[in-house]
């Protein structure tokens, strides 16, 4: 089995290729040669030891991942050797082989590719559950998704256009907004040259929007919470403003760490205002309510409405360069790692 190993907090530079024995399936298991895995930032975090859940390095990563089955475990009951399937790994998935109980696997059709399925699984599972379950969002709605052109960007976008007449702002550099535009976002707003609070403010005449989903926590969960309307709700999903270069740095966790606004419920009821909270790194005990949303999102995928954007697909080799690609803010769409 080739991996990709993270061997320190370190960032891209403390990642190394390695090889060990191929893992062999438990009760329950089915081993799954991956084709293609997906890169997602809570691995690029994991990398700079910045991400919690992470398992203590030396560990491999990854959360899902598309592939071909080729064994199963004692009793397991799932679909046999030979299918087609994504995986939703829970770390392992970096690799060229991965063990994954049954229930993780979901079978795919020949005329979705690995790199579609890898790209589909983690990303508009995420965004999926964001925006129906945890945000609820009705028609006619205002929906700001921060960065827009990112892999749950794009595909909270591409959702987002399923319900009627929802109105989309999406934060992202200048050169991306063409692709926010051509994916549905009403509203693309450059944050690095101006205030996209004010610039929302504006646009809707100082009335707000009704859902924000931030990946960037901090000093911009405050800023949410002010642009909601009554009813609105802010649903936190990440702390990309951890990540700022190739290796953490101390200061900068703590001045945003000290930017986290502190609530009470007394706060958020004489507000109208609801916060959620998602970490689908943490929902594998509600693995069928996972099961189930992804398997609307490729109903969704069938139907022709949604569709992955790959930014770009590295080998196994060049890890480092993919973790750099996210860190730096250049992908738009979803960054692969192909072993």
């Amino acid at each position: 089995m080739r991996a990709i190993w993270i061997t320190k907090p370190g960032g891209p530079a403390a990642l190394e290729l390695r090889e060990t024995a191929d893992p062999e399936p438990g009760p329950g298991e089915v081993r799954v040669r991956i084709r293609v895995a997906g890169l997602c930032f809570a691995d690029v975090l994991a990398a700079q030891g910045l991400y919690p859940d992470a398992p203590k390095p030396p560990c491999v990563v990854g959360y899902e991942a598309a592939g071909v089955i080729d064994a199963l475990g004692p009793g397991t009951e799932g679909p046999p050797v030979g299918r087609r399937v994504l995986a939703l790994t829970h770390f392992g998935g970096h690799a060229d082989v991965a063990c994954v109980p049954a229930a993780q696997v979901v079978e795919i059709t020949d005329g979705m590719s690995f790199e579609e399925a890898a790209a589909v699984s983690l990303n508009y599972l995420t965004a999926y559950h964001l925006l129906f379950r945890a945000g609820n969002v009705r028609p006619g709605e205002r929906v700001l998704v921060h960065m827009a052109a990112g892999g749950v960007g794009l595909a909270a976008l591409q959702l987002a256009r399923t319900v009627d007449g929802v109105e989309i702002f999406g934060t992202a550099s200048a050169a991306k907004h063409y692709v926010l535009r051509a994916e549905g976002c009403t509203h693309p707003i450059d944050y690095r040259t101006a205030d996209y609070a004010a610039e929302i403010r504006r646009l809707t005449h100082g009335d707000g929007v009704d859902v924000v989903l931030d990946p960037l926590g901090g000093r911009d969960w405050r800023k949410g919470l002010k642009l909601l309307r009554p009813g609105g709700r802010l649903v936190a999903f990440g702390f990309a403003n951890l990540a700022r270069g190739e290796r953490r740095q101390p200061a900068r966790l703590a001045a945003q760490l000290a930017g986290v606004p502190l609530l009470t419920p007394l706060q958020l009821m004489n507000h109208n205002r609801t916060v959620s909270g998602v970490n689908l790194g943490r929902m594998w005990s509600e693995v069928g309510v996972l099961r189930e949303e992804l398997l609307a999102v490729l109903a969704l995928w069938d139907e022709g409405r949604i569709k992955p954007r790959i930014d770009t697909a590295y080998p196994f080799t060049e890890a480092a360069a993919a973790h750099r690609r996210i860190l730096e803010r250049k992908n738009v769409g979803k960054v692969l790692l192909i072993p």
